[in-house]
């Protein structure tokens, strides 16, 4: 049987809005290395682009039910 991964926001383990939480899971990361990763990212490329894509994210990544 092949069970294929979806990309889902997470509904445990999340601080606003669970993408960091659901793209940890996805990966089989631990939640707080994505989260850190997503910070580093964010201040090299712009604050704002950061937020953009966090927001993008939470609206197109669909919720875990």
């Amino acid at each position: 049987m092949n069970t294929m991964k979806k990309l889902t926001l997470s509904q445990t383990d999340k601080k606003l809005c669970g993408v960091c939480g659901g793209l940890a899971a996805y990966f089989e990361l631990d939640s707080t290395i994505v989260r850190v990763i997503w910070i580093i990212v964010s201040l090299f490329t712009g604050i704002v682009l950061g937020v953009i894509a966090y927001l993008l994210c939470a609206l197109l990544i669909p919720k875990n039910v």
